[in-house]
């Protein structure tokens, strides 16, 4: 397993690498391209970043697949792989489609309305449904482990996906943001699967985690392009797809806590608030008086640069990943 998941991983890693700049040259033709607002003189920076890191994360599973098959001589896992690669492409197309829609004044892109984008991602369940994927047996917080029977499949499969991918897609707004947290939860749960002996669910996270880190390259500040939903949709499909086809759903909630209060900071603003702020003097000051997001911690009063306030938040997940430690 540790051979196939090096080859793997060094092949997402790579293939992100060769495909990002292309990306990047391929949006800014399309005039893909939004307004960096932290930034003096807010320059234009193409989005959808997160189609590179899918080609990394499609060609690394391929790899094990090929490996499996033709080496092991083995249908072990393949069928799950597959439906996750289909699951990945068609929840990624929905946020590339998302990403597409950009306001005219290139401030941002306005994106799905919220009633459309459940339904949207919803589609990305169905291919891990109908493989019945994971197990009916599954933790639920206060009530232990229940057998569910097939209210998983039809029931807690498509709300994973929906819950997981609009969860992460409402966390964001600064370079290298997005990307480093994807590094941090998806990581620390690969390393939580891996030690529990979730081969598919280690296999899947390393292989993200390896794809995160060639894009960080790019998407740190000053970043040459923006992650956009096709990157926060695909990272919660990622997240979703651990957790159901690893059977670590427990583990999965505690990494997504940072999200949890994200979602109640939100809907406290309505969800109308935007995370990122105006830059003054190199300084990020945040756009209300009041804390509508995680990074207005650390916004509300200016005192800190962009760089900083992407530290801060990156920990706050840190911590909240230690917690694996515990189960």
């Amino acid at each position: 397993m540790k051979i196939m998941i090096g080859i793997a991983v060094i092949i997402s890693f790579f293939i992100v690498s060769w495909v990002t700049p292309w990306v990047i040259s391929y949006m800014k033709n399309l005039g893909v391209v939004v307004k960096d607002q932290h930034k003096e003189n807010k320059p234009l920076i193409p989005i959808s970043g997160g189609l590179a890191v899918f080609f990394g994360i499609f060609f690394g599973i391929m790899s094990v697949i090929f490996i499996q098959t033709f080496y092991y001589h083995s249908v072990s896992m393949v069928i799950e792989l597959f439906a996750f690669s289909l699951s990945l492409f068609a929840i990624t197309f929905v946020g590339f489609f998302d990403d597409m829609l950009i306001r005219k004044d290139k401030e941002s892109s306005f994106g799905l309305k919220q009633w459309q984008k459940p339904l949207m991602t919803v589609i990305a369940a169905v291919p891990l449904m109908v493989v019945n994927a994971g197990q009916s047996l599954m933790y639920i917080p206060f009530l232990g482990v229940v057998d569910v029977g097939l209210l998983y499949t039809f029931l807690f499969i498509p709300i994973g996906v929906i819950g997981a991918s609009n969860m992460v897609n409402l966390l964001g707004g600064f370079n290298g943001l997005e990307t480093s947290l994807g590094i941090i939860y998806i990581g620390s749960l690969s390393v939580y699967a891996y030690a529990v002996d979730s081969q598919i669910a280690a296999i899947i996270g390393f292989v993200t985690v390896l794809a995160l880190l060639s894009f960080l390259y790019f998407n740190w500040t000053p970043a040459k392009i923006f992650p956009g939903d096709s990157l926060t949709y695909l990272l919660g499909g990622v997240l979703a797809s651990m957790a159901i086809l690893g059977n670590i759903e427990k583990a999965a909630l505690i990494v997504s806590i940072p999200f949890f209060i994200e979602i109640i900071l939100k809907l406290r603003g309505k969800l109308k608030k935007q995370s990122y702020g105006k830059i003054v003097d190199g300084r990020i000051y945040s756009l209300y008086n009041k804390i509508y997001s995680l990074p207005h911690f650390f916004t509300i009063k200016g005192r800190y640069t962009e760089k900083q306030v992407v530290f801060f938040v990156c920990f706050i997940e840190l911590v909240f990943c230690s917690g694996l430690l515990l189960i």
